[in-house]
């Protein structure tokens, strides 16, 4: 009887040896594991994180404090691997992460999801992370600013915000004289022999006025089934994804919003990417942006392979996997 009243009051039935009370129970409490490992795999929408409890933890009284300090294991939501699940946004939640580990705020130079991360931090309450969010910011957020007004980029490529044909910088306005040229169109229309280059350009312009030549690459993965001994009505193509490479500027220009650019959201315009996708899966509707825009294609490969639906029976049908890229030029 003893025995059973010391160990009533323990979790999982466990008892500390010889006496019962008070004392016991303390003891017994103190060597309690924690609920939570130390290391705790997150599901945020789908992005898989992994980090220390004592980092989610690092904000008293946010939300993942609460969860992990004043829930039990069995009551939060897990994915079908065990991991904690969270539905918001996985992309932006590394930036929600990297706070908690520091408390501090470092954002890439070029963010336009300010807005959208701020309401994560809203989610999640953290309101220091809020304020710094929400204070303004110089320069304002949208399309990286050139290195100077002049539209010179740091690589010598030029800028996306450049002045209007005839306007001078106001520090140089002031003193101007009515016919005396602007040293900022003196600069933008001089070329490198000396001579008058034109206007002032935006980074699809060249020198002489029309849009910049480059080069994207289009690429797909698709699948299509052939039926028994070709009888039967093939399944014809599938794409899962149509993924675009090349420099950001130019893709963001031909296929604007419905390029995807979750993959690789902090990319300046002047830098090459192959982490875009498109959020359509129509090969055509690319090609007529592409042709829309000026591009022409002058290149495309593919390799492929067959495989049967079936291990067993080989003369099910055949299931052919291909990859392919075309390469489209603007000159």
């Amino acid at each position: 009887m003893a025995l059973a009243d010391s160990t009533r009051g323990l979790p999982n039935g466990g008892g500390g040896g010889g006496g019962g009370g008070g004392g016991s129970g303390s003891s017994s409490s103190s060597a309690e594991p924690p609920l939570f490992p130390d290391i705790v795999e997150l599901n945020v929408g789908g992005q898989v994180y992994v980090t220390r409890r004592c980092t989610v933890v690092s904000v008293p009284d946010s939300l993942l404090w609460r969860m992990f300090t004043q829930q039990q294991p069995q009551e939060l939501a897990r994915d079908s691997k065990g991991r904690f699940f969270l539905d918001r946004d996985g992309f932006l939640f590394r930036y929600i992460l990297d706070y908690l580990r520091d408390l501090q705020l470092v954002l890439p130079d070029y963010f336009p999801e300010r807005s959208r991360l701020q309401r994560e931090a809203e989610y999640f309450e953290l309101p220091e992370l809020v304020r710094r969010l929400g204070a303004p910011q110089q320069p304002g957020p949208g399309p990286p600013p050139p290195l100077s007004r002049r539209g010179v980029l740091k690589e010598g490529s030029l800028g996306d915000e450049l002045l209007p044909l005839g306007c001078a910088e106001p520090e140089q306005q002031e003193g101007a004289s009515a016919g005396a040229p602007s040293p900022t169109l003196e600069l933008a229309s001089r070329s490198p022999s000396g001579g008058a280059a034109g206007p002032l350009l935006t980074p699809s312009q060249s020198l002489d006025g029309s849009r910049r030549s480059g080069y994207i690459t289009i690429g797909y993965r698709g699948s299509y089934t052939i039926g028994r001994d070709a009888q039967a009505d093939a399944k014809f193509r599938r794409v899962a994804r149509i993924t675009v490479c090349g420099k950001t500027s130019l893709a963001k220009e031909v296929f604007g919003d419905t390029l995807n650019e979750s993959r690789d959201p902090d990319r300046p315009p002047e830098r090459y990417t192959s982490r875009y996708y498109l959020k359509f899966n129509f090969l055509e509707q690319a090609f007529d942006k592409l042709s829309e825009s000026g591009f022409h294609m002058v290149a495309c490969s593919s390799t492929g392979t067959c495989a049967f639906a079936s291990s067993t029976d080989q003369s099910e049908d055949k299931i052919w996997t291909s990859y392919t890229e075309y390469v489209f030029c603007r000159e």
